[in-house]
């Protein structure tokens, strides 16, 4: 079975625990949702988020809605000029048999101008 990457993001208006939480959290379940991903074939998950958001890992998400037995990963986003302030992305990597081209990435929010291309 292959493993097909689904890609992420969302905004926060503002660095706090909660909010990082809670925003990574919705993500996360727009992604489960548009592709019908069963935790039990997530291979991995890595998250970025941009420097303006240091208050909470956003991996926690991932941890409140049970996902105990996924490595996970935080990281620090590339600081680009003119990127997205308060950005979290996420890369789902997921053992499916789903071809590529019929995976939904689910951009949110603010997020959505960076890839217009993919948003529906």
């Amino acid at each position: 079975m292959p493993c097909r990457g689904i890609r992420g993001a969302i905004c926060v208006d503002i660095n706090d625990a909660g909010v990082i939480v809670a925003a990574t959290r919705e993500l996360l379940e727009r992604i489960i949702t548009a592709n019908g991903v069963r935790v039990e074939d997530v291979a991995a998950v890595i998250f970025t988020a941009t420097s303006d958001l240091d208050a909470a890992y956003p991996a926690r998400a991932a941890r409140v809605m049970g996902w105990a037995s996924v490595p996970l990963l935080c990281t620090q986003e590339m600081a680009v000029v003119g990127s997205l302030p308060r950005c979290i992305r996420v890369l789902v990597l997921w053992n499916t048999d789903r071809p590529a081209e019929q995976i939904r990435h689910v951009y949110l929010g603010e997020a959505r101008n960076l890839r217009p291309d993919l948003v529906s």
